[in-house]
């Protein structure tokens, strides 16, 4: 087999990365290790920007979003009782829309089977070869046989655990990264949501989330430690933990009900640069991680595969490698960016292990700050509801 781009791994960046360059023209395999449902059932993201409810549109895969996607105008912050909105149609214009990765993951699925997208699911023991010099393939073995795709570039999706930024060489890729000393237990109860918009909670026992999926589906989150189970939560333990970390005032909307998922996660930041070895670069996951709290992690994946696939189609359209260049800089410019924001804001709503009361003083003086300032409030919209990206 022969095309244009392998690309490994079927999530976000894989699939959006596919549906562009088959809009551009340019020929792309996608090579997936699990199922299509697997990949479907998967419960992430829950928060668009609107860079990438515009890309759906542009794609043609915004038809559902449009019509079931929640948009949001604002968000709710509620610390020491009290509560207060941050407002981005005032403040910047703009909105997110809460619809979980697994919606999008299903329109970029039919859409790909309808526009014969080729993807190749159970594709075991994938592994890039060949990519520091003209003649790059990808091999992996389906149905007990070994199979070999020849190709021009490949990228890697296929996230933080992944084999394309495993196979480059050690010594090539600097590494920055940050673990957190504490992970965020969540569940999804089919119960109305707490509110209209996410309430983002910081309290002297933690950090609490109140978010949703639809209007009859509520996702919500508590900090907890990483050595804990979410078998050591019951339903009523963690309601009651939920609703005094929210406080009375924005606990009073909140519904309980039988939790259905229950999962705990732990948070990280991550960044390996340059997002590119040879004719082998890297898009999402596999070349960054943010933690949860600001809701960037599928944002980020579909500005990386905007601007490859930008740089793929002048490359295979006009044989210019300008684009290629100057890829990962122009990406990592807004991941640090969506770093940084992430870093602050997990910093600002939770409690770190360790943390004393002078710590827990400045974090509150900080929120009352942002409460009562328009440009603090403003900073903040501009970042949640996404960066622009840097031009060429």
């Amino acid at each position: 087999m022969r095309t244009q781009v392998a690309i490994i791994g079927a999530g976000p960046a894989g699939l959006f990365l596919a549906h562009l360059l088959s809009q551009a023209g340019v020929a792309a395999v996608v090579l997936e290790q699990k199922t299509r449902a697997y990949v479907e059932s998967r419960v992430r993201a829950g928060v668009l920007e609107s860079i990438t409810v515009a890309l759906m549109g542009c794609l043609g895969v915004d038809e559902r979003v449009r019509r079931e996607g929640l948009v949001h105008t604002g968000v709710n912050i509620a610390h020491q009782g009290d509560l207060f909105r941050v407002d981005f149609a005032a403040l910047t214009g703009g909105a997110i829309t809460v619809y979980g990765q697994q919606e999008v993951m299903k329109d970029l699925f039919d859409a790909a089977e309808a526009r014969e997208v080729p993807i190749v699911f159970e594709a075991e023991q994938v592994q890039p070869h060949g990519f520091e010099g003209p003649a790059p393939h990808v091999t992996w073995r389906k149905d007990g046989r070994e199979h070999r795709l020849d190709c021009d570039v490949i990228v890697g999706c296929d996230g933080f655990h992944g084999v394309s930024r495993a196979a480059i060489p050690a010594g090539a890729l600097r590494l920055y990264e940050r673990v957190y000393p504490f992970g965020w237990l969540g569940i999804l109860a089919d119960v109305p949501p707490a509110s209209n918009e996410l309430i983002y909670c910081s309290d002297a026992r933690g950090f609490a989330l109140a978010s949703m999926r639809s209007a009859t589906r509520s996702r919500y989150y508590i900090q907890c430690g990483l050595d804990e189970q979410p078998e050591a939560w019951p339903d009523d333990r963690f309601w009651d933990e939920l609703c005094v970390r929210m406080g009375e005032r924005a606990a009073a909307g909140v519904v309980r009900g039988p939790a259905f998922e229950k999962t705990i996660a732990p948070l990280r930041s991550f960044v390996a640069e340059p997002m590119r070895h040879g004719r082998l670069f890297l898009a999402g996951d596999a070349a960054h991680i943010v933690p949860p709290t600001g809701a960037k992690g599928l944002n980020l994946a579909v500005c990386d595969v905007i601007v490859l696939a930008e740089a793929l189609a002048e490359h295979f359209t006009q044989g210019s490698e300008a684009g290629l260049s100057a890829y990962s800089e122009r990406a990592l410019a807004r991941v640090w960016a969506a770093e940084r924001f992430s870093w602050w804001f997990t910093r600002l709503t939770h409690r770190f292990p360790g943390g004393d009361d002078f710590e827990r003083k400045l974090c509150l003086a900080e929120l009352d700050h942002l409460r009562g300032s328009r440009s603090a409030q403003t900073v903040f919209a501009e970042n949640y509801v996404g960066l622009p990206i840097k031009a060429p």
